[in-house]
């Protein structure tokens, strides 16, 4: 047996590392002799690897000193004639801790499998002396620090160590690992680089995962050359050039994941050649043309997926002929013409989205026609006819939506009555008909939306059985008859549209019944009677206009006891005194048009909209002008002395300013003429065009300076510049550059430069397109939908929690950020967050050494902050726990950390706090503009994290490394590619 030798420096560095060289030495001659030996030495060689483990589930209890043989370990097997130890497994079991060195003494191990875990640290050097390895699988872990190189394994087949936080150059020895069958690198963060050219070796290769390696560049055509592969992954990297034509080479490729890139081009003909292919994601790059009518003939097909490109032109009619097509998802081209007939005809289609095109014609017959379709996405086209009646038959349909076409006719009845369906669009199109009473049927119904049609007939009582219901938008519609008093049973319902129809009669009372509705729209229509006080006790209500009735009678003086922030009233024939609050709230236009109402006549309102005075007498008028004119000489002494003081005031001011520039001139002349600029990644930077910043680019400004965006000339493209404020800000933000410039993590913000002189400084970052999760959490997109669902709200509470989980546990001192909260967290073009603002940081070790600084005594920001911080200033890593606690409470709910609803000095914790009593309550906690049957499961475990993170005693709070363990156990169901790496999502719209 032939051992590595130690390096003489290493041995001088590493002394227990030297011992351990000798004992595996004497491990090796003894075996000869005294076979028990070995057996010794490899329990106590796992039971070091033990020590070195955190386990809290207690796998490893049978991992015990007084055995004889380490084979009754359990996930240890031997070999049956020498009792070595040749494979250990301990797959997803919440191990922690790190990997020892000590595993290097298992001279037999053949099998080293520990996927799925929170192991953290590097990957010992010394693993390379496990010579026999066959299998290295530590995917999904929370491993860092540049890779060792293992090309001493020449006999391992299986390499995964994707999914962890692997730092450094892409591994290039991995080139001489010439056994390997299935290699996964993917989803590190390695620093920019290209594939590596002579990947090609690897002739045995069947599965290659390289997505997420930040790679650059064109696949080189050595890849071509790996002719036994079957699954090809480079997705979420930014490789750009054309689509390979060689890619026909790989004839025995089934899976193609080249998603999310910058790949251009046509898509070749070549690819039909792939008979074997099963499933292609080409989507999010940059693509255009017609596709090839030969890709229809790729029968085995399951996923097709192009959304987001440029395509262009009709699709291939040989879709329509598949077999075994289950996901079709081509949304955001611009494909025309004809969609094929047949498509879903022969096929277990499940999911298709086709949205945002221009497919014209007829809408497709037979994509339900298997019963196993769950997602139907068409809209934004110009389908038009009416829709097919065997849609009514589709019981699997879960979101349908058709809305913006040009389709009309009738709605099949049985598409009322589906017992599976969460949302259904038919908005913007030219529907006739009525709601049939069958809707009564669909009760796992979140939304409805009829918007802009022509349904009419009065609407059925069964709407008040769909007690799921959480939005029913009818407006703009030919609906006649009374309001259903049923609705009142929607306990779910928080918006309510039925503007512009033709409905009559009186507001129905039971309306009140509607505990969460936020928004009443019932204008333009012919409704009568007066405005029930029910209406009042609605205490969610938010938004209420019932404009251009024919309501009579007084406004309810209750109404001003809501939280309104809107509210129309006007063209009816309302009679009576205007509430002032509603008046001064709402203004003249909400109550125009209404002849009998009149203002309060000691109101200090004046109404320009001919509102009348309720008191008109004129004694009374003449009292009101004399006030005027008092009112207005006051006003023009006050106008007069306060221009005298900032005319005196700016005086001083010019003053001062002069004193400082030319202050600040003599400084940067005479200690420091050039700018120092200190770079902290391999980016070419021009001083005078960072400084050189323009207003208009503005995008932020806070504590600590002023944020501007920055197109850079180079090439090099956006980044975010901060102009620091001079003084105290310039000191925090030293603090931010010491530690931003040595952490190296895919969930923290890059800190490319800093730039000094004299007293002016600039800091550069890479540039957050959907800015911070605060504003994205509170943004619409199309149609009012939010912008974050719950997978991309999941995504960022993930990463979010391992960026900070490093920041704890991961770096060589402990970091403390001290203001994590929502804005705090900055999301990048494909919402993948990082955690910025480090200016009130600290690092954990000495950390209350610092109490002189201008930054010790800062706690957090208001309704983030640790209730211990109130009597205490030892801020720990704890502290950060219950921040981000709060951040995660915002993500489920919805809601800002501090509102007035929740009560005067009170918080969102407080709020979720009140709701925990029973099943029913906690689920109002979680929010209701995303919330549905197959997420909720995963909302409520991400709530049971946030609960306690947010515990009030420090010691009761899991560390930021477990929160990561229970994240990644609540992920939510996803749709995947088989492949247990197949991690993204389907988009639907």
């Amino acid at each position: 047996m032939t051992l590595l030798p130690l390096p003489i420096h290493a041995m001088a560095k590493n002394p227990p590392l030297f011992s351990l060289q000798i004992l595996t030495t004497i491990t090796v001659f003894f075996s000869l002799f005294h076979p028990s030996i070995p057996l010794k030495v490899e329990t106590e060689a796992l039971l070091e690897f033990k020590n070195q483990l955190e386990d809290p589930l207690n796998y490893l209890d049978s991992w015990g000193k007084d055995s004889d043989s380490p084979c009754g370990f359990f996930g240890v097997s031997c070999d049956p004639n020498t009792g070595l130890v040749t494979e250990i497994s301990l797959d997803n079991k919440s191990l922690s801790g790190s990997l020892s060195p000590s595993i290097s003494m298992l001279q037999s191990l053949q099998s080293l499998v520990l996927p799925s875990n929170s192991i953290s640290g590097e990957i010992p050097w010394e693993l390379s002396n496990c010579t026999n390895l066959r299998v290295l699988n530590l995917t999904g872990n929370n491993m860092n620090g540049s890779l060792p190189d293992l090309s001493g394994l020449r006999n391992l087949e299986i390499l995964d160590i994707s999914i962890n936080y692997f730092s450094g150059g892409f591994p290039n020895w991995v080139v001489n690992l010439t056994q390997l069958v299935s290699l996964g690198l993917g989803d590190n963060d390695y620093d920019e680089g290209e594939i590596p050219r002579s990947l090609g070796n690897l002739k045995n290769l069947t599965w290659l995962f390289l997505a997420g390696s930040n790679l650059i560049g064109e696949i080189p055509e050595s890849i071509f050359e790996l002719s036994a592969l079957g699954t090809l992954d480079i997705s979420t990297n930014n490789i750009s050039g054309n689509f390979p034509k060689s890619i026909y080479k790989l004839r025995n490729l089934w899976k193609i994941e080249l998603f999310q890139n910058n790949l251009t081009g046509e898509l070749p003909v070549e690819v039909a050649d792939l008979s074997l292919l099963q499933e292609i994601d080409i989507s999010a790059n940059q693509m255009f043309g017609k596709l090839p009518q030969e890709i229809g003939n790729l029968k085995l097909l399951t996923v097709f997926q192009l959304y987001e490109n440029d395509f262009s032109g009709e699709l291939p009619m040989g879709f329509g002929d598949l077999r075994h097509l289950k996901s079709f998802s081509i949304y955001r081209n611009r494909f025309t013409g004809q969609f094929p007939e047949n498509l879903g005809r022969f096929s277990p289609l499940n999911s298709i989205d086709i949205s945002e095109n221009q497919f014209s014609g007829g809408f497709p017959k037979f994509l339900c026609e298997t019963g196993n379709l769950q997602f139907l996405l068409a809209l934004e086209n110009n389908f038009s006819g009416e829709l097919p009646d065997n849609y009514g038959g589709c019981k699997s349909l879960e979101r349908l939506r058709i809305n913006q076409n040009n389709l009309s006719g009738e709605i099949p009845e049985g598409l009322w009555a589906l017992p599976s369906v969460k949302m259904i669009d038919f908005s913007d199109n030219q529907f006739t008909g009525g709601i049939s009473p069958n809707i009564g049927i669909s009760t796992s119904l979140n939304e409805l939306v009829l918007t802009n049609n022509r349904f009419s007939v009065e609407l059925p009582a069964e709407l008040g059985k769909l007690t799921q219901l959480e939005r029913l938008q009818l407006n703009n519609n030919e609906f006649s008859g009374e309001i259903p008093a049923e609705i009142g049973s929607l306990k779910q319902l928080s918006s309510l549209h039925l503007e512009e129809n033709s409905f009559t009669g009186q507001i129905p009372a039971e309306l009140r019944q509607c505990a969460r509705l936020v928004d009443l729209n019932l204008a333009v229509n012919s409704l009568s009677g007066i405005i029930p006080n029910a209406i009042s006790q609605i205490n969610s209500l938010n938004s209420l206009n019932l404009s251009r009735n024919e309501l009579k009678g007084s406004i309810p003086e209750n109404l001003q006891m809501l939280k309104l922030s809107s509210i129309d009233l006007s063209k009816n024939h309302l009679t009576g005194k205007i509430p002032v609050f509603l008046l001064s709230m709402g203004g003249d236009q909400a109550f125009v048009g209404n002849k009998g109402l009149c203002i309060d006549g000691s109101s200090e309102t004046e109404p320009n909209s001919g509102l009348a005075v309720c008191s008109g007498n004129s004694l009374h008028k003449r009292f009101i002008g004399n006030k005027r004119v008092i009112f207005c000489i006051i006003l023009a002494t006050l106008v007069v002395i306060l221009g005298g003081l900032l005319l005196v005031n700016y005086w001083n001011f010019k003053h001062s300013e002069a004193n400082d520039m030319e202050n600040d001139q003599r400084w940067d002349k005479e200690t420091n003429p050039k700018w120092n600029l200190e770079s902290f990644h391999p980016v070419e930077l021009d001083a005078e065009e960072i400084c050189n910043l323009d207003e208009e680019n503005l995008i932020g400004s806070g504590g600590t300076g002023k944020v501007y965006r920055l197109d850079l000339k180079k090439g090099v493209g956006t980044v975010a510049v901060k102009k620091l404020w001079k003084g105290n800000a310039v000191k925090v933000s030293a603090t931010e550059m010491n530690i931003l410039g040595k952490i190296r993590h895919k969930n923290v913000l890059k800190l490319y430069a800093c730039l000094l002189r004299g007293g002016s400084s600039f800091l550069v970052f890479e540039y957050m397109e959907n800015g911070n999760v605060f504003q994205a959490l509170h943004r619409e997109i199309k149609g009012g939908e939010v912008e974050l669902d719950w997978y991309k709200r999941y995504r960022i509470a993930l990463g979010a929690a391992k960026g900070l989980a490093y920041l704890h546990h991961d770096c060589s001192l402990p970091i403390i950020h001290r203001d994590i909260k929502s804005t705090n967290i900055l999301l990048d073009k494909d919402y993948e967050p990082k955690i910025a603002d480090f200016g009130v940081a600290k690092i954990a070790e000495g950390f209350y050494s610092h109490g002189g600084s201008e930054t010790s005594s800062f706690a957090g920001t208001h309704g983030y902050i640790a209730p211990e911080l109130a009597y205490t200033l030892n801020v720990t890593e704890k502290s950060d726990v219950y921040s981000f606690g709060v951040v995660l409470l915002e993500l489920v709910t919805g809601r800002w950390p501090i509102e007035h609803e929740y009560g005067e000095g009170k918080d969102l914790v407080y709020w979720v706090s009140t709701h925990l009593y029973n099943l029913k309550d906690v689920l109002k906690v979680l929010d209701n503009k995303i919330v549905s049957d197959s997420i909720r499961d995963g909302m409520l475990k991400v709530l049971k994290i946030a609960i306690l993170c947010t515990t009030k005693l420090p010691n009761l709070r899991p560390s930021m490394k477990d929160v990561v363990k229970m994240l990644v156990d609540a992920e939510p169901y996803t749709f995947r590619s088989p492949s247990k790496h197949g991690k993204k999502e389907q988009v639907l719209v």
